[in-house]
């Protein structure tokens, strides 16, 4: 029966066809074209009617009425072409495509015979029937889409992962395995199972787990939210083009925020072709606290090694910039200049260049008066070039320099030579040191223009005195003196404490930062209140403890710096295979370090003062000197002379009456300083026996 009524129906087709391709040539009064149109104008109604109601089974019927619209649609296209050629093709297509399709017959419901009744079945005693299924019942928001129905029936066929049932789903246009899934537990009023996983729904969607997405839901029109409720997305497609051509907040948070910065998001990035960097800015979330940052990984995350030292991080409250250079902004040299070495109107100037690029910033005063200074390096490190720098600043602010140190080497006296007085030895440290402690009562009683006694003020008019800077080099291995080093201690150890007040300050530069016998605690914390003290190639095993001793907190205290800035030469496999020895590696570290201008160290490379070509030009032309009063004071102390002279008779107390021995000579040194005592019987006069 069914194919009989297919083969009429395709007959009606083929007899049509000739009457709908002659109908758009003949008058619209004629016969044939009123009954086409007729029938046309039926079909487009009944079509109307059933969209406008629409019943159960819609698209059922708009099928069946397929070919009378596809009819008018023929009819009213032959009649706005020409030639009879094409009515005769259109209605042709019209009829065969029909013909194919023959959508009366085959939506048409199919009646079955009715079948004979079979015979009563027995219980079986064994085994009870198997209850039947219970069939799914749909939420009155659960979408009804097809799209929706066919993930509904494959999430049901996958088992349904954590009690959970699809209330909807969406494709993602433009990429064809992409989709997202609304799910509620298919309990009422209980939450999603634990089952709910990304292995379980990429199992489900044969994916790979990185696919899948689990998402909170959000209430909103149509939608609820809470624990019974899960959005789920299933993105190989995305996945697939954010691995190859991943947007830079993609990249960011692909690699960097999932471990070297957790929590952060990608604001912007700009590229300085001039100092060849390029910035990376991120934000964290009000909530997340101090940024965490892992160093290597962010290296690794770059697209570099945290050995190659050319990614650096800077926080700055929630958000954080992150430099990455084309070549380690710390194995450049930065060439020393009276300019970067000039203070300004605040006492600040240029030690060097931070990581990020930024100068480096130390200063000759505090708002609490002069500044003192730590420098620490190791032999090699660049202590002296690091004094060379500070001294020049320091004479560029018009200041007296005094230079002390534990024994001579090739640099020193190229630095002494600016000096107002420089000398070598504990012995001439600790006359110098009285000194300073004497200048202090001195200065405390001399009276500024306005006939007043103030503490020392760079900004304020009428001071009687020019500001002192003592430098103090090898300063541990001067307190470690058998002699005078307790009395070196305790003198510098009340120098940093009151010198401040009266313009004088002090640079202590050695190979250790840590508090030690001769380094007193105190000391170290007022250096460290009143100045920025700069720390060149610590060994690693020294960071922890010297940080620590200068109050820097476990969390800032950094990671040791690479051994070198250079890159590694490439073509090690082919120099294995010609049997060829690796190239020495250049440690082109002299200079880098850190300075420590607030509770976090910062990573620097110093500027490069030149001794072979001759540091005169980072220094004025006068070498600045004490006041006349100053002088005479001092010299009514006994403490203004050749502090290179062998110590002299009551000079550090009773000495042996034996007329017979001569005193033991002790250590001393060349006093460059401009005096006009030249002989033993003078410098007796001076100390005033």
């Amino acid at each position: 029966m069914a194919a009989f009524a297919t083969k009429l129906e395709r007959t009606v087709y083929l007899a049509a066809a000739p009457a709908v391709g002659w109908a758009a040539n003949l008058p619209p009064h004629h016969p044939i074209a009123v009954a086409v149109a007729t029938a046309e104008g039926a079909g487009v109604a009944a079509a109307l009617a059933i969209v406008a109601a629409r019943p159960k089974r819609e698209g059922l019927w708009l099928v069946r009425l397929s070919p009378l619209l596809a009819a008018g649609a023929v009819d009213l296209a032959a009649r706005q072409i020409s030639g009879w050629h094409w009515d005769a093709a259109l209605a042709g297509g019209w009829g065969l495509l029909c013909c194919a399709l023959a959508p009366i017959s085959k939506t048409r419901r199919r009646n079955r015979p009715a079948l004979t009744p079979a015979p009563e079945a027995k219980a079986l005693p064994t085994a009870p029937p198997a209850p039947a299924q219970a069939e799914e019942v749909l939420d009155p928001l659960d979408a009804t889409d097809q799209f929706s129905a066919q993930v509904r029936a494959l999430w049901r066929n996958a088992g349904g992962a954590g009690h959970t049932h699809v209330a909807a789903a969406h494709p993602h246009v433009g990429q064809p395995h992409d989709l997202t899934m609304l799910l509620r537990s298919s309990e009422q009023g209980r939450p999603i199972g634990a089952g709910l996983t990304r292995a379980a729904v990429a199992a489900a969607f044969a994916v790979h787990e990185s696919d899948v997405v689990l998402l909170e839901t959000t209430a909103m029109a149509g939608r609820q939210s809470g624990p019974g409720w899960r959005e789920v997305q299933v993105i190989p497609d995305e996945r697939k083009r954010r691995r190859i051509n991943p947007t830079e907040a993609e990249r960011w948070e692909d690699k960097v925020a999932s471990a070297a910065i957790p929590g952060s998001r990608f604001i912007t990035k700009k590229r300085d072709d001039a100092k060849e960097v390029t910035y990376w800015v991120a934000q964290l979330p009000d909530s997340a606290g101090e940024p965490r940052i892992d160093p290597v990984a962010l290296a690794r995350a770059m697209g570099s090694s945290h050995d190659e030292g050319r990614v650096f991080a800077t926080v700055d409250g929630q958000r954080v910039l992150v430099a990455v250079w084309d070549d380690s902004p710390l194995s450049k040299v930065y060439p020393a200049t009276r300019e970067l070495l000039t203070p300004d109107e605040n006492g600040w100037w240029v030690t060097g260049y931070l990581a990020n690029g930024q100068p480096a910033l130390s200063r000759v005063y505090t708002d609490r008066g002069a500044a003192h200074g730590l420098l620490v390096a190791p032999s090699g490190g660049g202590k002296t070039q690091l004094m060379a720098l500070v001294m020049a600043a320091y004479a560029n602010f018009g200041a007296v320099l005094w230079l002390g140190t534990e024994a001579p080497d090739e640099k020193t006296p190229l630095l002494g030579a600016h000096c107002d007085r420089y000398g070598v030895g504990a012995l001439y440290m600790v006359r110098q040191l009285r000194a300073l402690v004497a200048l202090m009562e001195i200065r405390g009683t001399m009276l500024w223009a306005d006939g007043r006694v103030h503490d020392w003020d760079p900004k304020l008019p009428g001071c009687p005195y020019r500001p002192l800077h003592v430098f103090q080099d090898e300063f541990l291995s001067a307190a470690a003196d058998s002699d005078y080093g307790a009395e070196i201690s305790e003198l510098s150890q009340e120098f940093s404490v009151k010198g401040r007040k009266y313009g004088m300050g002090e640079d202590v530069a050695g190979q250790s930062a840590q508090v030690q016998h001769g380094f007193p605690s105190l000391m170290l914390k007022n250096i460290r209140e009143n100045g920025i003290p700069t720390l060149l190639k610590l060994a690693p095993g020294d960071i922890t403890s010297t940080f620590k001793d200068l109050g820097v907190a476990m969390e800032y205290i950094p990671d040791a710096l690479p051994r070198s800035f250079s890159k590694e030469a490439e073509g090690r496999i082919e120099r294995i295979l010609a049997g060829e020895a690796e190239p020495p590696s250049d440690s082109n570290t002299g200079g880098v370090g850190w300075i420590v201008p607030g509770r976090k160290p910062e990573v620097l490379r110093t500027l490069f003062a030149d001794f072979r070509q001759g540091i005169d030009d980072l220094f004025p032309g006068e070498v600045y000197h004490l006041t006349d009063h100053e002088i005479r004071e001092l010299e009514a102390r006994g403490l203004w002379f050749d502090w290179s002279l062998p110590p002299q008779p009551g000079e550090f107390g009773d000495e042996d009456d034996d007329e017979d021995e001569e005193p033991a000579p002790k250590r001393g040194g060349k006093d460059t300083a401009r005096s006009t005592i030249t002989t033993a019987d003078q410098a007796l006069a001076a100390i005033r026996l």
